[in-house]
Formats: C-alpha cells, sequence, structure tokens
C-alpha cells in the first residue's frame, strides 16, 4: 500500500455537505510524484518510500542528488522526503503516484512548515493576559516579574518568554478527505493545513484512524448470476 504523497496548499474555501451544511475546506494539490528510492527493513532497517514532487532545472539541483538522478534515469525535483510504510513498499524507483490513492472518506496526517511571524512577545506567543488597560497602568503588554527573589531565586528552566514564533514543523491529524479530482490532482479536506498558500506538504494516511473501505465491486459468483436472470424472467413473466 502506498502510505501517502507529497503536495502543496493551493488555498481554503468552501464546500456544502448533502445535509446543506457548510464546510471550511482546505485544497491540495497532491501529486503527482515520482518515486526516487524504495527502503527496505531488510537492507535499509527500515521501510519507506522516497518521493519527489514538482519539476525544477537540473542547475537547481545538489550534485549527489543530481548524479543520483542520472544514474537512475529520473527527473529533478524540487521538494524530496521520504515517507514510512508498516510493510515493504510494492512501488519500484521511476513509478509515478497520483492522488488517485485517496478517496472520499479517509482520514489524512498532513505536516507542513507554519507561518513565520518574526520575534513575538509573550502576549501573542504564549498568550499572556498582559497587565491591567486602565489610566496609569504602566505595565500593559511588558512580562513583568518572571522568578522568585527567596526560592530558588533564579528563573526556572524552560520559563515561558518572548521570542521567535512559528516557522514549525506542524503535523494536523486527522483530516477528513471531503473531495478527490483526479483531473487536476486536488483534493479537499475538511479544516486547516498549516502554512502560507504555497507550503510544501506530506500528506498521509491517519496514524490513528483506519482507512476508508476501498470502493472495488466484488465479483458474482455463477449461482448469483442464474438467481438473477430466473427472477429477471419471473418478473417479465
Amino acid at each position: 500500500m502506498i502510505p501517502g504523497i507529497l503536495g502543496k496548499k493551493i488555498g481554503m474555501t468552501q464546500v456544502f455537505g448533502e445535509a446543506g451544511e457548510r464546510i471550511s475546506v482546505t485544497v491540495l494539490e497532491a501529486g503527482p510524484c515520482q518515486v526516487q528510492a524504495v527502503r527496505v527493513a531488510e537492507k535499509d532497517g527500515y521501510n519507506a518510500l522516497q518521493m519527489g514532487y514538482g519539476d525544477t532545472k537540473e542547475m537547481r539541483v545538489k550534485k549527489p542528488q543530481r548524479e543520483y538522478a542520472k544514474a537512475k534515469n529520473l527527473g529533478f525535483k524540487k521538494f524530496v522526503r521520504e515517507i514510512r510504510c508498516n510493510e515493504a513498499p510494492e512501488a519500484k524507483v521511476g513509478d509515478e503516484i497520483t492522488n488517485a490513492i485517496f478517496q472520499k472518506g479517509d482520514y489524512l496526517d498532513i505536516v507542513g512548515t507554519s507561518k513565520g511571524k518574526g520575534f513575538q512577545g509573550g502576549i501573542k506567543r504564549h498568550g499572556w493576559s498582559g497587565g491591567k488597560a486602565s489610566h496609569g497602568s504602566m505595565s500593559h503588554r511588558v512580562p513583568g516579574s518572571i522568578g522568585a527573589s527567596a526560592y530558588p531565586s533564579h528563573v526556572v528552566k524552560g520559563h515561558r518568554m518572548p521570542g521567535h514564533m512559528g516557522s514549525d514543523r506542524i503535523t494536523v491529524q486527522n483530516l477528513e478527505v471531503v473531495d478527490v479530482n483526479t483531473e487536476d490532482n486536488t483534493i479537499a479536506v475538511k479544516g486547516a493545513v498549516p502554512g502560507a498558500n504555497g507550503t510544501y506538504l506530506i500528506i498521509k494516511y491517519a496514524h490513528k484512524k483506519t482507512v476508508a473501505p476501498r470502493k472495488e465491486a466484488a465479483p458474482k459468483e455463477e449461482g448469483e448470476e442464474e438467481s438473477s436472470q430466473e427472477n429477471k424472467e419471473g418478473d417479465q413473466g
């Protein structure tokens, strides 16, 4: 089974469900991706698929990756990542993976980089309440006391302070697939996805939820076909 795919965030919109309810969704471009390498436990110690997404120029790829791609007759990709598998993957180097691996009702874990906010104070970064807003107050947004004088007489290690905010690796779990469009390689998931529009993402099946049943027609047995034909003849008579 293919564990997931690479893609990027296009933007947010809204759709309407079967009961007329409004659903906020994020539209993602999922693939197509090219398998760059296959990792198996017997050889590498773990099972994974290395995929590449987004074509780029040869000059923009580092020399080790460039020579590897030439040796394997692969394309040059902007975004290359590995996705772990529970079992040995069935795909081969050079195979193309599209969003057809997903279907409506699947649950996904999506990994991305959050928006960078720069250096921020404690109120915005950690949600501190701040000081009084009344007339005469001199401490509207300042941190205030951060330690104790008698004991332990120093600032406790790990105390939250102002600093750099954002640009972190974020994983959002259990996002439901609302729609899959194989014509333009897009999928719509319920809820928000980390990062700005255009952020590269790792899109994989949810770790805490099972995959939705695949829509495959079960083969009919000979007895079932005969009985269905007899029923049709009986109805006509």
